[in-house]
């Protein structure tokens, strides 16, 4: 299988500096890609002027490379929601969808063509996983959405859009990190406006937290019993309820970060009284930091 191109933002500014010396320029240039990219939100090789005018075709071509064609967009909310879908340079297709509010501009953002998890309410679970997205596809989805909405800035980015995040770990954390960093080294985001939605993996839900990245945690539960989570969320058999919700516990202890509780109400299926009452019971006997 091939991989997407590498991209600048899937690199470190050491990374980024030596790969414009690969191409015969000065480390410098590294950094004034990193403003066009993450501060001006610009990709045209037009538009950069302090670039040699013999040589930054070549740097965007390298280095900034297209990795998201926009192949439908739909609007809704007079506007104010946009969901676009990308083809990837594989031909693989992925949603990015945002949210203008009054107080805030959200990015939701998929991690991966298609989903493993195989939950059976998911039309992208049922649909199965293709691929992983690279860093840089990640991290293309926030800033195409941003150039979008500039000058205004996009505040908060929520991973729950196609894929499980934590099944492509390396590729979601360094994206987060490209996120987060100052400019121009990233968008500079700040890490109480990104959320990382689970179905509950649980050994990635420790790693996470011991990251040390102040990002909130959101657990897409759906039941609280695992003969009904078995069937919503079959990771549940690896992993069931108690480890789930214990993991998410630790993760809020030992980040400092609310833990938010995700349940799609089902008619019929898991909007009993005594679910909720049961979730009620299972969350306060592990103390507060829920939402």
């Amino acid at each position: 299988m091939r991989k997407p191109p590498r991209h600048l933002a899937e690199l470190t500014e050491d990374e980024r500096a030596e790969a414009v010396v690969a191409l015969g320029e000065k480390a410098f240039r590294a950094r004034q890609l990193s403003v066009h990219y993450f501060e001006r939100l610009v990709v045209d090789s037009a538009e950069m002027t302090d670039l040699p005018a013999a040589s930054k075709d070549r740097l965007v071509e390298v280095l900034l490379p297209r990795l998201l064609t926009a192949a439908q967009v739909q609007t809704c909310d007079a506007g104010a929601t946009v969901k676009t879908a990308w083809r990837l340079f594989d031909g693989a297709l992925v949603e990015s969808v945002l949210m203008r509010y009054p107080d805030r501009i959200t990015i939701c953002a998929s991690s991966q063509a298609g989903c493993g998890m195989g939950c059976p309410f998911c039309a992208t679970g049922q649909a199965g996983l293709t691929r992983n997205l690279s860093a840089g596809e990640i991290v293309e989805q926030v800033v195409a959405c941003a150039r979008s909405v500039a000058p205004d800035r996009v505040s908060n980015v929520v991973f729950m859009g196609m894929g499980e995040p934590l099944a492509n770990y390396g590729a979601l954390l360094t994206a987060i990190r490209a996120l987060l960093a100052p400019p121009p080294a990233g968008l500079g985001l700040s890490g109480r406006g990104i959320t990382v939605s689970t179905v509950g993996l649980v050994p990635a839900i420790d790693r996470l937290a011991a990251e040390g990245l102040p990002v909130t945690l959101a657990l897409s539960l759906h039941a609280p019993d695992d003969e009904l989570r078995d069937e919503l969320v079959p990771i549940n058999t690896r992993w069931p309820v108690a480890q789930v919700l214990d993991a998410a516990r630790r993760y809020a202890a030992t980040t400092g970060r609310r833990v938010s509780i995700e349940y799609a109400l089902i008619r019929d299926v898991n909007d009993q009284a005594w679910r909720a009452e049961r979730l009620a019971r299972e969350l306060n006997r592990r103390g507060k930091g829920w939402v």
